[in-house]
């Protein structure tokens, strides 16, 4: 009896040591101090789009940012509706859904871009606004130079 409650001990301890000893398959979900990058999916995907993430502060003047926010919209390839530059805002068309850049002065050298869709759905592919964003962004360091006129 007692070499069978021996034997036992040992057969616990070994199983034991094997499920400590052996490597733990796990995937990290969650990790904080990770940065999100939205991927292609999510970019294009229409979603609902809170306001914060269509605005956004730059530190030049209104100006160079409502160039190359006009810049932008082109490289994206989206239909330019109307343009004015003395009040600052852009009306294009994106994915047969409208929208309104804006260029607000908050200083000498601040401004800000609001992007926004002219009916008050926000219901659309984030990446519209997170391209002419990111447009700028890559650009902002980039000399504007007058083109001269041609008689």
């Amino acid at each position: 009896m007692e070499r069978i409650i021996s034997y036992f001990k040992y057969l616990i301890l070994f199983t034991g040591l094997l499920v400590l000893a052996s490597p733990v398959q796990c995937e990290e979900t969650y990790m904080p101090s990770a940065v999100y990058e939205p991927n292609i999916s999510t970019l294009v995907t229409p979603q609902n789009v809170s306001f914060d993430s269509c605005t956004k502060e730059y530190s030049m003047n209104q100006e160079k940012l409502y160039y190359l926010t006009i810049a932008a919209i082109n490289a994206n390839r989206f239909e330019v509706e109307e343009l004015q530059s003395k009040t600052g805002y852009i009306l294009f068309k994106a994915v047969n859904k409208e929208f309104l850049a804006t260029i607000v002065k908050l200083g000498v050298n601040k401004s800000m871009l609001k992007i926004t869709p002219t009916n008050n759905n926000y219901y659309f592919a984030p990446g519209i606004v997170l391209n002419i964003f990111k447009y700028v962004d890559l650009n902002l360091n980039e000399e504007i130079t007058p083109i001269k006129k041609v008689n």
